[in-house]
């Protein structure tokens, strides 16, 4: 474990609704099942909405601090990190959904979902990193990254050990076997009195907070995606990658945009889950599919127009779905790099105006792709193959950011 300094979190939050499972009727012991549920935010208001896509109707929903900016899950699912960087808060909400691995099959468990009676404080919260049963969140004015236990937290216990940062500034942290990967400062940058230093690339750290090796060049580092094992950040110069080399300290490689790109950067990044590859944004019309093996890894695709949101299929593995802002959705295919299928699902929204304007966020759940689409106060359901709608569940507000929880398994 971290031989790190710690401290212990503080309790609190306001459980606003406690959720009835309600997503199938009783069905026979060891019947499998597929079970979902959607976690949605507000554009606006201070809450997240738990929606049973079954039948088509909201459960209830949770009263936060603020409006949350980031809700992110963990690796098992059971827990999501509802951050709100404008409040210097997080809550943690449990999914109620669990899934235990047997070998030849999956159980899955369902129970009420619930807002844990935990917050976690410090200042200006962003970015999340789920890595087994660790979620590390980072904040940024404080310069460190915390590191917390799902399992603990689902007991109530917040404690937490700690990464620390040169200085405060925009980062990020991430785990690699006993290193940590962590965002570089440029403390030499000119700022001004009230901003944070721009980044100025990656540096490793062992298990008792000592840096190994050199500070990787990653210019403006922002984007963090993992594949395969190996991690990649976007920077100015192109998509720096580490992978673990055993007990060794991790390997890093820049592979570096070339004179074939347009003039661009990789800022937000997705990694394959069965396959090892990356997709990334490029500027606003474009994305790049990256396979960090080939001696040209990048492969750029021109969209018809700007990009608004994209994810990757997990169960279509070779499938990358993109909103673009003529309300269109697209299904990629990332080994030819070509559009596939375009259907439009939702009126226009304009990528012009502030970045916090409410806009379509997609998420997958097996055969289904669930879209918000803030301005019908509705989050719509369509069929994955044909694009087809399903069903449109009204939700109350501006839905906004939504993170799809669930997947089949038995239930004895």
């Amino acid at each position: 474990m971290w031989k790190l300094p710690c401290a212990p979190g503080t309790t609190g939050g306001i459980v606003l609704a406690v959720l009835s499972v309600g997503l199938n009727p009783a069905a026979a012991a060891d019947e499998s099942h597929e079970i979902w549920r959607l976690f949605v935010t507000d554009q606006q208001a201070p809450k997240v909405t738990v929606v049973d896509p079954s039948k088509g109707r909201t459960l209830g929903g949770f009263e936060t601090s603020g409006y949350v900016t980031h809700l992110v899950p963990s690796q098992s699912g059971e827990t999501m990190f509802a951050v709100q960087m404008d409040h210097d808060i997080v809550h943690v909400l449990k999914s109620g959904i669990a899934k235990t691995d047997h070998g030849g099959h999956a159980d899955i468990d369902v129970e009420a979902a619930e807002l844990l009676p935990v917050t976690l404080r410090g200042a200006r919260p962003i970015h999340v990193v789920a890595d087994g049963d660790s979620m590390v969140q980072y904040f940024d004015r404080e310069g460190e990254a915390r590191i917390f236990s799902e399992t603990r937290l689902l007991k109530d216990d917040t404690t937490f050990e700690t990464v620390r940062a040169t200085a405060p500034h925009h980062g990020i942290a991430a785990p690699m076997g006993r290193y940590f990967l962590i965002s570089e400062p440029n403390m030499d940058a000119e700022t001004k009195p009230d901003a944070l230093p721009p980044r100025l690339g990656l540096r490793i750290v062992d298990e008792d907070g000592k840096q190994v090796g050199d500070i990787a060049t990653c210019t403006g580092l922002h984007g963090k995606a993992q594949s395969a094992g190996i991690v990649a950040f976007g920077c100015k110069e192109g998509v720096l990658t580490v992978r673990p080399d055993g007990d060794n300290p991790p390997k890093v490689d820049m592979l570096a945009y070339g004179p074939d790109l347009p003039e661009g950067r990789v800022g937000q990044l997705l990694g394959g889950k069965a396959m090892q590859f990356f997709i990334g944004n490029y500027g606003a019309d474009k994305l790049v599919l990256i396979d960090p093996a080939s001696e040209t890894p990048f492969h750029l695709v021109e969209l018809p127009v700007r990009r608004v949101d994209f994810a990757l299929d997990p169960q279509r593995v070779k499938i990358a779905y993109v909103f673009t802002e003529d309300g269109q959705l697209h299904a990629l295919d990332v080994l030819s790099g070509k559009i596939v299928r375009s259907v439009r699902i939702t009126e226009p929204y304009s990528k012009d105006g502030h970045w916090r304007d409410p806009r379509p966020r997609l998420a997958v759940m097996g055969d289904i792709i669930a879209v918000t689409d803030p301005n019908q106060q509705l989050v719509r359901l369509l069929d994955a193959e044909s694009f087809d709608e399903k069903s449109a569940i009204e939700v109350e507000g501006l839905p906004f950011n939504i993170v799809a929880i669930g997947g089949s398994g038995m239930q004895h």
